[in-house]
This record gives C-alpha cells, structure tokens and sequence, in this order.
C-alpha cells in the first residue's frame, strides 16, 4: 500500500469500528459471554493449526536475527493458548459491569444523582511481540463492549491473523458486529501514525511493546493513552523475613521467566540479612546463569559463591529493565532506603517486599509508588488473568488512567444519570 491508500484504508477500519461500537455497546451479557466461550472452544480446537502459522513468525524471527527474549514472547504453546482459553472463561463468567449504577444519592432538591459505567467506545491496541495479546484485546474489548482496532507487529502477523480470525468467527456464532474487532492487516508503520491520530473514530490508544514504539506513541497520539513505559521491577528482602520464602520469592521472581515486563530486574537487600540471604540466592542464580550486577557490598559477599558471574553495577544499571538473566542488586540500610530507591529508579509497574514485620509491610504499601505493590509474593503475579481479571490489555503506570494490569474498568467510563419525578430547579 502507498501513503494514501494506508490512510484510506485506516479511516475505514475507523468508521467500520465507530458504526460498530454502538452495536457492542448495546450487547446484553449473555450474548457477549457466548461470544468468549465460543472463542475459549475455537482456541483449544485450533492449537494444531495456530501453532503451524505460529512456526512461520518464529522461523522469519530467528532468520532476522530477533533477540532470544523477543523470539520466546512469540510463541503460541498449548500452554499459552490454554492459558488464553481460560482467560475467555474467566471473562465470560464474571459480573457484566456495563450499565451499573454506583453512588446513587438524593439531593436536597428531589432529583436522585449517581454513574453509570459505560464503554469507552473504540479503542486502538498496538502491540509488538506477543501474538496472544489479540485474544487478550478482543476478549475485553468484547466483555467491555467496545470496539477495537488492533495492530500487532510485523514479526507476529501470521500468527495475528490467525488468532483475529477465530475472534471473527465467535463473534459471528455470537451476533456481535463482524467489525468489532479489526486487526490492521498491514505491517507498514505508516498505519501506526493514522491510527493514532484519528479522535475522530479512535477514542484511547493502549501501546503494549518496548519503550521506543511507548514512547513515540505518548509523543504523537492525538487520543488519550494508556502506557508504560518498561518494567524495571524490584524485590526488597528485609530485616526480618522468613529466609526460605525470600529465596524461593526472588528465585521465581527472577527466573520463572526473563522477558515479561514483571520479571524482577533489581534485587535490594536489607544489610542486616544480605551476609545469610545473598550467598543463598547467589548460589541458585549461578546454577541458573544468571548475572549479577552489585553494589561493592553486595559483591564483597557474593564474591565466595562458586559459578556466580559478577559484574559491578553502574548507575544506568539501577534503571535497566534486561528481559535478560541479569539482575542488579544493592545492600539498603532497610525498609525507608529501600523506598526511597525504588521510587528514584523504578518504572512504576511492580514492587514487592518480602518481610516478616507488619510495620514494614503496611508501610511499604503506602509509599511506594508503583501501579502494583506486593508483599511476600512474586513480581510475576502482576497479571491480569492472575488477578482474576480475565485477562489484561497492559499495565498503566500513569497516574490520572488505569494503574496495573487494565481489565474490563479499564476500558469502560463514568457518566452520571439524573433520577426525577418532574423536578425543576427553582
């Protein structure tokens, strides 16, 4: 496609999704629940023939030179696709929160006041990598009763339109709109610009990806966005923890696996357990590979431990989100350095503290400012199909949008609605 037909072609699938988004809009429950369990059955029954196309993008992947983390984010397992299977289910039966009425209030003048939560309208969702976020997108966008148009990255696009056509057909058997959900079908990064420069069709855009393609969309949208910029998440072990969970937390944390954005990448330790927790530790990572990039303290204790591969920390390192089985880590004098750190370095998407005193634990809630703040559990957690929210459309880190993973509140609004018996105001 040329520049023009590009823009042609968007401000179709625009209009296509604004027509559609009145239709999705005024869906009942059920039927949006039979559209979600028809796709949950479609993906189990397509997992032969997904991971045919899925072999195609990670053939392509491997042949372009695409880093090791990024060619795992591709892959479409049967444990992915369950995994998507199930998260359909789970949407499908939870309370439908569109048309809910809150707050509601008699005024001193008889009029009733309260808000209903409503679908935001149409949505844009441009993702890279992970082909399982177009089920991810089309099943809340379905549940919400939104439109979307979703653009997923070139290297993922067989898989992509594989996925998008199993939506299509369980929305079909459901009655909704054949257009509420698009995926754009072209790789050409112009589409990217018209998407987000359409108020007129497209009401917010959600960027799931690295922090170039995040931070181009925050510079040049001209709708609302929903972001985060990268996942540079820390675990704090304190003075006192529990000494087995704290390894067992930041061993999964770190290693469960290396390229999801909530995937520990800093360690702090609290100096008056670093000398007994970080050989401990230190002796898993070095079985697992694992670097680890320390403060001179942290390296003098570390430096007995056998295999281990050490590297000082630089500055840039406290910031870094790796993706990668590397992990910095810093002695902290305890519970408020530890805060303080965090809230200097970190992205703003996931924190936890790993602690016995409830002092530090309740504090640690309150001040660290982080979209998810966790204690005694996994940074790995920070999910929204582990969050009971069927499944996640990103992690706002923002502070006047969704914080965490975004689920169906997410995607839905507010308006307020008037109750009277022919009241006037006087």
């Amino acid at each position: 496609m040329n520049a023009l037909n590009i823009a042609e072609y968007m401000q179709t699938l625009g209009l296509q999704a604004k027509v559609a988004s009145a239709q999705m809009a005024r869906a009942n429950a059920a039927t949006k629940s039979k559209a979600l369990l028809a796709l949950a059955r479609l993906l189990r029954e397509s997992v032969e023939a997904l991971q045919v196309d899925n072999a195609k993008d990670l053939e392509r992947a491997v042949a372009n030179g695409l880093a090791a983390p990024m060619v795992d984010r591709l892959r479409l397992t049967p444990k992915v696709l369950e995994t998507c299977a199930q998260g359909c289910e789970q949407l499908a039966h939870m309370p439908d929160v569109i048309g809910e009425i809150s707050g509601m209030k008699q005024q001193p003048s008889g009029i009733r006041v309260g808000q209903m939560r409503v679908p935001i309208g149409v949505f844009g969702m441009i993702f890279e990598s992970r082909p399982n976020v177009t089920i991810e997108a089309a099943s809340l966008s379905i549940k919400s009763g939104n439109a979307c148009i979703l653009r997923g990255g070139s290297e993922a696009i067989e898989s992509n339109k594989a996925l998008a056509q199993l939506v299509a057909r369980a929305m079909q058997e459901a009655g909704l709109p054949a257009h509420g959900v698009q995926l754009v079908g072209t790789t050409d990064r112009e589409a990217v610009g018209q998407l987000i420069a359409m108020p007129d069709y497209v009401d917010v855009i959600i960027p799931r990806g690295g922090k170039g393609l995040i931070e181009r969309i925050s510079r040049e949208a001209k709708v609302p966005v929903i972001k985060h910029l990268d996942g540079n998440c820390h675990t704090y072990v304190d003075d006192p923890c529990d000494m087995a969970v704290a390894v067992k937390v930041t061993d999964n944390a770190k290693t469960n696996k290396y390229s999801p954005c909530n995937a520990t990448e800093s360690l702090l330790v609290a100096r008056g357990v670093a000398q007994e927790f970080l050989p401990q530790i230190g002796a898993i990572f070095a079985a697992k590979g694992v670097e680890m990039r320390g403060c001179p303290e942290s390296l003098a204790i570390l430096q007995s431990v056998a295999g281990l591969q050490l590297t000082a920390a630089t500055e840039a390192d406290w910031s870094e989100e790796y993706l990668a089985p590397i992990i910095s880590v810093k002695v902290v004098d305890g519970v408020d350095a530890a805060i303080a750190h965090i809230n200097q370095y970190s992205s703003g998407h996931t924190e936890a503290i790993l602690t016995r005193d409830h002092v530090h634990a309740q504090k640690f809630l309150r001040e660290v400012d982080s979209s998810s703040v966790m204690v005694n559990a996994s940074t790995r957690f920070a999910d929204g199909f582990e969050y009971g929210l069927g499944a996640e459309i990103g992690s706002g880190t923002d502070k006047f949008e969704a914080g965490g993973p975004v689920g169906i509140e997410g995607l839905t609004s507010l308006k307020y609605v008037v109750l009277g018996e022919g009241d006037v105001r006087g």
